[in-house]
């Protein structure tokens, strides 16, 4: 626009002032037109939109005033300065001039060295305006491109991290995402044993910085989950991805909990979000302080995996959730704070009624405030039955077709022991054979039961009853740990037996370790009473096999799982 000759309209009722005005404005070199008073300068603006007007303030028909006003509310976008031509010299009149919409005013008599100055001035306010217009277009075209771009991604993260097992009946969660892909990710599924496994997760930034992360870190999850690897595999595999593709300064604080519905028990990895807590039935609250640096930071042979495990009773309630609800502001830029939100829990007594206590609290206290930070909060009941499992994957590799008989034998030496978890490997095994893909989840309990029993009672020589309370419960995973890391010694033998003939079929499961054994003559009837930490694993694998037997010295055992 400005690369061709200024354009600026002269409305002027007299004929003297309007001549003279456009010898002096054309001798600077403007291209100029004139208008006799207020309706012909609108018809001249809406024909040649000029770039500047000089306005007479007194005109007959529609005057000065009235002129800028219309100029003003039809310029759109554009800067189209005004300055008023006028005789009047009252303080009052003058400033009328400028509510009218006009920019600057010009006294008679005219002096063509400040009229000049003036031109120049507001056209390098022109030039400014024409330069922030283009800024800002490209700032919404930017804009749009990366909404676009999030919403691309963020259909692409919707297939990969689907709800999974979100929709259960005792998970209660609430998101407010800051963005259309936030950087809190919620994400859950069931392991083959049927326990509950859920990551909350909150990566610095948002958007698709967030995005880099939070896809990879879905599609290992559900996969390592599918397969039944344990919380410490899985934590150890995700810090081991971010940190090999996340820039330096973007990381996830996470926290990831296992739910073993059977044994009511969980296991617990955190790093960097703020304090889980457990709320029991019985109103006690034991907070959990994490204790990790958040995923994608350290080397994996600096990263620590170690978790934390916890009796629960039915019914008690496991709580987390991101620093967006802790980071809250009011008005005043005050935040909720850690010391409201125990509070809260301090004042509420019933468990299930917390998780809505939070949100209407939180919600309550930052009224309409703009939202700093995303806001993720979880609760999960404890139950004392399976949740349902989703749809088993497809299994990769090679398939074992049905009636092809087979042995299958794995012995595992201390440093496999210590360092590696034989039980995804097994699962596969099952996944790969036609006849058993649909018993993969029972007969994961099976193996996983008999091998636990057999690393923790036969090798690390762990005494059961000492799970007798909370606090033993406590010390026996706390002695498990130290122990486990003193391994040098023994071996666990596991021998999987198959023999499949449509209708019928079974799997014979050994599991011999080199421990001492035990009088397994004297084993207790099974018992199911839900106050027991001990016990529950061998009940529950009892219920499920055709039959179960101790051998030799009670170091070895043999299930049979049969089916019609």
């Amino acid at each position: 626009m400005l690369s061709k000759p200024l354009k600026v309209l002269i409305a002027e009722d007299s004929n003297a002032d309007r001549l003279l005005l456009q010898a002096i404005i054309r001798k600077q070199g403007y291209e100029t037109f004139l208008a006799r008073d207020g309706r012909e300068a609108i018809a001249s603006f809406e024909k040649e939109r000029p770039d500047i007007v000089l306005l007479d303030a007194l005109m007959p028909n529609i005057d000065g005033f009235e002129t800028a006003k219309y100029i003003k509310e039809h310029s759109g976008d554009d800067f189209i300065p005004i300055i008023f031509l006028t005789s009047l010299n009252e303080t009052e009149s003058l400033a009328n001039c400028l509510d009218a919409g006009g920019d600057d005013f010009l006294t008679k008599p005219y002096n063509p060295i400040i009229l000049k100055a003036k031109i120049n001035a507001f056209m390098r306010m022109v030039k400014m305006h024409v330069t922030l217009q283009k800024q800002r277009d490209q700032i919404v075209d930017n804009n749009l491109r990366l909404i676009r771009e999030q919403e691309v991604a963020k259909s692409t993260f919707d297939k990969i991290a689907h709800e999974g097992s979100l929709q259960a009946d005792n998970i209660q969660y609430q998101l407010s995402p800051l963005a259309i892909f936030n950087g809190d990710v919620l994400l859950a599924a069931n392991r083959p044993n049927g326990n509950l496994i859920v990551i909350l997760g909150d990566f610095t930034g948002h958007g698709l910085s967030a995005a880099m992360g939070a896809i990879p870190l879905s599609q290992a999850f559900y996969s390592m989950v599918s397969k039944g690897f344990s919380i410490k595999e899985i934590a150890y595999e995700l810090n081991k991805k971010l940190k090999d593709i996340l820039p330096v300064g973007i990381f996830c604080c996470a926290s990831i909990v296992d739910f073993n519905f059977v044994k009511q028990q969980i296991e617990l990895w955190n790093g960097g979000l703020p304090d889980n807590v457990i709320f029991r039935k019985n109103g006690e609250i034991k907070p959990l302080e994490a204790k990790h640096l958040p995923l994608g930071i350290l080397a994996n042979d600096q990263f620590n995996h170690q978790t934390q495990s916890f009796q629960l009773s039915k019914d008690d309630y496991f709580y987390m959730w991101t620093d967006g609800i802790l980071e809250a502001e009011n008005k005043s830029g005050e935040q909720f704070g850690e010391q409201r939100l125990m509070q809260l829990f301090d004042d509420v007594a019933d468990p299930s009624k917390m998780f809505h206590s939070i949100n209407q609290a939180v919600t309550a206290f930052a009224g309409d405030c703009q939202l700093s930070d995303d806001r993720s909060l979880v609760a999960i009941r404890m139950i004392d039955h399976f949740l349902e499992k989703e749809p088993k994957p497809q299994p990769t590799g090679h398939r074992i077709e049905a009636h092809s008989d087979w042995v299958f034998t794995l012995q595992l030496l201390p440093d496999s022991i210590r360092e590696k978890d034989p039980l995804p490997l097994l699962q596969q095994l099952l996944l790969n054979t036609s006849d058993l893909r649909r018993f993969t989840g029972e007969l994961f309990v099976i193996i996983s039961e008999l091998y636990n029993n057999a690393l923790d009672h036969g090798l690390l020589k762990l005494d059961s009853h000492v799970k007798s309370s909370p606090n033993g419960f406590s010390f026996y995973y706390t002695e498990r740990e130290q122990r486990l890391k003193q391994l040098d010694r023994g071996f666990i033998h596991i021998r999987l037996e198959f023999h499949g003939s449509k209708p019928h079929g079974q799997l014979a499961v050994e599991v011999e370790d080199s421990g001492e054994g035990f009088n397994y003559q004297e084993i207790a009837p099974l018992q199911k009473e839900q106050k027991l930490y001990s016990g529950r694993g061998i009940a529950l694998v009892q219920s499920l096999c055709t039959d179960l037997n101790y051998l030799g010295k009670g170091n070895k055992v043999r299930a049979i799982f049969s089916w019609n």
